[in-house]
Parts: structure tokens; sequence; C-alpha cells
């Protein structure tokens, strides 16, 4: 029996902000649900909307965080730890850039910072245990990513290296989180060491198959990347365990391709874009996804540089409710059903 997703859900990271109705969980719920939502995935280190501390050592707050949602008639679909999880791995060209991420007594302080992120994961996962919830979304990290172009040639073993100590660092993650029932569901996104199909199977195979070292699937980063998004439902479905709803659309020119020439993102040959703006074959995904029995939520990330973000917010619930497929209960030739059993089968063979 087929499964039909759930949704639509929404992303809030996108939308929190220190005016109402974006300032509070509360608040957002409802405007969420004003909108025809029904569930919501949390930041986890956006103190306005979750206490990420309080969360993970009390199961009274996650219950009334719980409340919250329910009383609005939404659901919460995942935590998230994109940020966390960007700085379990993090190249040192980046530290700088990475250091905003994390609380300020870690900063300038790599391995106090990476100690500080591994804690926020594990916090994550004690709390989305006490919220009922089966996934988390995250980030894996990058040290490899500095030298995805091979230019100058990279030395003999580099990126075994960084794969093997990528593995290293979220083995203990991945383990802490089978104790409490939760999979974590890296974005494949680039930035990250693992960005596409062959780059998770590497660090896949160096953790062993780990059940819980799973997929975040968001098509709109494989638009950017010229790979086909389809084909790679049919290969990892089985390790599909999140999803975001994001739109993208790569228009080549004469000038730029996939790496953009450093442009803003207006100006780049690939961008994200609301729902429905972009190039993304969302009928498509979805039958995908509904053929190979995904039973998670379908929840909306807003990213885009032209369109504001409260009518990607409204026009996406939408969009997501009109994709969403009720699985049939029956076959559609059932009316045709001629009623015949094991005798009449092995007589219409020429067997009896």
């Amino acid at each position: 029996m087929m499964k039909t997703i759930k949704g639509p859900a929404i992303f809030l990271a996108q939308f929190a902000g220190d005016a109402a109705p974006f300032n509070s969980f509360e608040n957002i719920c409802k405007w969420a649900a004003s909108l025809g939502y029904k569930g919501v995935q949390i930041p986890t280190w956006d103190k306005r909307l979750f206490d990420l501390k309080k969360a993970s050592d009390s199961q009274t707050y996650c219950d009334e965080i719980k409340g919250i949602a329910a009383d609005n008639g939404l659901e919460i679909t995942e935590l998230s730890t994109h940020l966390q999880g960007q700085l379990v791995a993090v190249h040192p060209a980046y530290d700088a850039a990475f250091d905003g991420f994390a609380d300020e007594e870690v900063r300038g302080n790599p391995q106090a910072r990476r100690a500080w992120a591994e804690d926020q994961v594990r916090r994550a996962l004690r709390a989305s245990k006490h919220l009922g919830l089966n996934a988390m979304a995250s980030f894996s990290g990058a040290l490899a990513w500095p030298y995805v172009y091979p230019w100058p040639q990279r030395p003999a073993g580099l990126v075994e290296t960084a794969f093997d100590e990528l593995a290293q660092r979220w083995t203990p993650l991945l383990n802490y989180a089978d104790e409490n029932g939760v999979d974590v569901c890296y974005e494949l996104h680039p930035g990250e060491d693992l960005h596409d199909g062959i780059s998770y199977e590497m660090f896949l195979g160096r953790v062993k198959n780990h059940t819980r070292a799973n997929i975040l699937y968001d098509p709109s980063h494989f638009v950017l990347q010229q790979l086909d998004y389809l084909d790679f439902i049919d290969i990892y479905h089985e390790r599909i365990k999140a999803f975001h709803v994001k739109d993208a659309e790569f228009n080549p020119t004469g000038r730029q391709g996939v790496y953009g020439g450093f442009q803003s993102w207006v100006n780049r040959a690939g961008r994200f874009r609301s729902l429905g703006d972009g190039q993304v074959d969302f009928g498509g995904i979805f039958s995908k996804l509904t053929t190979h029995d995904f039973d998670s939520w379908a929840v909306l990330e807003w990213e885009c540089a032209l369109k504001h973000p409260e009518d990607g917010a409204r026009e996406g619930a939408e969009f997501i409710r009109h994709h969403i497929i009720r699985v049939t209960e029956r076959a559609f030739d059932d009316f045709a059903d001629a009623g015949t059993d094991d005798a009449a089968n092995r007589k219409m063979l020429g067997l009896s």
C-alpha cells in the first residue's frame, strides 16, 4: 500500500525575525497555519523560536512546544541543525566566515567551536526524541570542499583523508542518533563535502552504511549542479528521509555557467526561485517519491532573490498541496476484475 506524502509544511529559518508575527514560536505558528500549512520545521539555533538547551533537557518544555503547534493545527516535522552540523567540520580557510554560526564564547577557537557544535547536535537529537520525531535535518560540514576543482592537481590521498576524518567525527553522533531513534538527514548541498550522490556514497561507506546516515532531498541544489534529480530518487530513495520543496533555475549564457562568475544571486546563471517560478519538475518528483513510499513531510524551504518571502510562503502552501498525490486505495481497472482463481488461471495457461 503506497503512502500519501504529508504536508504542506514550512521551514521557519528564512522567516524568523524581530517583528510580529515572526518573533516567537506561537506567533509564527499562527501565521503559518493561516496560510494553510500543516507542519513546521524548526531551526534550533534561533532562540526567538526555540530554546535548544531547554528542549534537550526538558520533556515538559517539548510538550509545551508541541502544544503550541497543535493549538494552531500544526505538527513539528523535524528539527534543523544545519548551522551546527556545518561546524562539525570546517576547513581553516572558512574559520572566520563560519565563526558567526557559533556562540560568542567559542568564536576564534576552532576546537572549542567544534566541541560546541557536536554538543548542539547531540542536544537536538535528544530534543527530537522528546518531541517524538524520527528525523533531524543537518549539514555535514566540509574539509575537502576548497579542493573540489582539482587545480592545482590534488595530492594523492587528500580527499580520502578528508572523508576519513569527516566520518570519524560523525560516527559517534550517528551512534547517538541511533540511541535516540532519530535519522540524521544530510542536505546534499554545495559547500558541504556531502553535496551529491557520489560524495554521499564516499561518506556512507566510511561510516559502515550507518542506518542513521540518511538524506534530506532538495532538488534545487541538483539543478544548480546539473545533476539528474529524478534519477537520484530512484537510486537513493531508501535513504531519503526528509524533503525540502525548493525551486531553482539554470540559465547558462556565453558569459557564465555553473560557477556563476562570482555574481550575486540575482545575476547568477543558477539561482533559487520561489515555488513554481523555476525549472524543477515537481510533478515528476512527487510522483517518484510517492511511488517509492516516501511517507514524511513536504517542507517548503523558501529562498528566492526576486520574490518577497511572504508572497513565496503564501503561494508555496497551495503549490505543495496541489502536488501532493493522495494515493489510491484500489487499482484503476478493478471494475474489470473477472474474479478468477487458481483453477481458472491454470485453465487459461493450458495447464489443466
